[in-house]
């Protein structure tokens, strides 16, 4: 049940990424959020009553309420036009413990790809609270480009592979992970860089 979940997370981040670089309306993003933002708070709802009291189940499915909560926030925030700041240091909490769940990820469940997957949601959700909470504009478009790039391989992927079964996590597989994050990562700065260049007035001498 959470690979579905996870599945449609992937879906908000990008739309939240089109969002960001001016792609989409905020109040048109909205919509998307408040779908997601609800399955990911009924879902672990739903994973943690059928836990029956199992820790392990339950700690699995409490970091599902992150995302909910966040798109929820950012939905109900674009359709009634609230400031950012709020969600921008909501994003910080989840930063923080997004890298706690890494360290779980790594070290409890033995599952060092998703704690990569762990560690770059939270980079993304450190950049919201960058560019929400603390007003630093000139890292939106990186910021839209790094969600838009990161959606799918942290997100949708891994959620269709561990749907057909064909999920593996192994030191080799998680190297290979980051270094795809990494080099999205890279690949966002450069969109940063190129779209300055050509806004500067020296592009145009």
């Amino acid at each position: 049940m959470g690979n579905v979940g996870l599945l449609y997370v992937g879906a908000a981040l990008m739309v939240n990424g089109l969002m960001l670089l001016g792609r989409i309306p905020p109040r048109s993003a909205a919509v998307l959020n408040l779908f997601v933002g609800a399955l990911q708070c009924v879902t672990p709802t739903v994973l943690i009553v059928q836990a029956d009291g199992n820790p392990d189940a339950i700690l699995g499915a409490s970091g599902l309420y992150l995302f909910g909560f966040t798109y929820l926030y950012v939905g109900i925030a674009n359709l009634a036009g609230l400031p950012s700041e709020g969600i921008g240091w909501f994003s910080l909490f989840v930063a923080g413990a997004a890298v706690v769940y890494a360290g779980i990820s790594f070290w409890h469940d033995k599952d060092p790809v998703f704690g990569v997957i762990w560690l770059a949601w939270a980079l993304l959700w450190t950049l919201f609270f960058l560019v929400l909470g603390l007003g630093m504009d000139r890292l939106t478009r990186f910021t839209g480009w790094t969600v838009l790039l990161l959606s799918q391989p942290t997100c949708s992927v891994p959620a269709f592979l561990g749907l057909t079964g064909g999920y593996r996590s192994d030191g080799g597989t998680a190297l290979l992970a980051a270094t795809i994050a990494v080099a999205l990562v890279a690949a966002a700065a450069l969109l940063q860089k190129t779209h300055q260049e050509k806004r500067s007035p020296h592009a145009t001498r």
